[in-house]
């Protein structure tokens, strides 16, 4: 999973000229050396093509070859993510937009003054495209269910670290003080239910 690309654009106010990049960092390293400027270009082309054809208000994927680009237009103010296919939709979107929050909090209004492209960097793009190659880092949901998943295998490594070392789970049930008659009788119902539906 990789984002490649993260752009900040400004639609024009009439809709008839291009919209102007106030901001974009690319990561075009998995490009050959002589293929990077050309990659830059095309991710510059792709991404007003895609800006000015995002209606306000409107979010959208567009797929371009193996990429995903996904844009987003919060009232003119335009945020796009150049990701590969495995990258998940809802982090690409979240990661847009932090990016916007963070650009309307750093500049306020100033780019709709803007009729040209910017080519200053701006730090926080270029921090925001390195920390969020990890979807987790941008959906907070994405984070809290991979903890879960992760929490799941340890425990499942635990119990069956507890019946490799000979012991059986049927026998603790068995030995048990805290499991009053019915439970027991329970569990091994349940059990012999499991298998009966395993089998099948």
């Amino acid at each position: 999973m990789k984002i490649t690309a993260l752009l900040v654009l400004r639609a024009s106010p009439g809709g008839g000229a291009d919209p102007v990049v106030l901001a974009n960092a690319s990561d075009v390293s998995q490009f050959g050396y002589f293929q990077r400027s050309a990659a830059k270009e095309f991710i510059l082309f792709v991404g007003r093509t895609i800006a000015s054809r995002t209606p306000g208000g409107q979010r959208q994927s567009v797929q371009q070859d193996e990429y995903m680009v996904h844009c987003y237009n919060r009232n003119g103010l335009i945020g796009l993510a150049f990701a590969d296919k495995e990258y998940p939709m809802r982090s690409a979107f979240s990661v847009i937009n932090k990016v916007l929050d963070e650009y309307q909090a750093k500049f306020g209004n100033s780019a709709s003054a803007r009729t040209e492209d910017n080519n200053e960097p701006w730090p926080f793009l270029q921090e925001a495209l390195q920390k969020y190659q990890n979807p987790a880092e941008a959906d907070n949901l994405l984070k809290i269910q991979k903890d879960l998943d992760e929490t799941k295998v340890i425990l499942h490594k635990t119990i069956e670290g507890v019946l490799a070392r000979g012991e059986k789970l049927d026998t603790l049930v068995d030995k048990s003080t805290d499991l009053s008659a019915a439970s027991q009788l329970f569990y091994k119902q349940a059990k012999k239910t499991n298998q009966c539906c395993s089998i099948l």
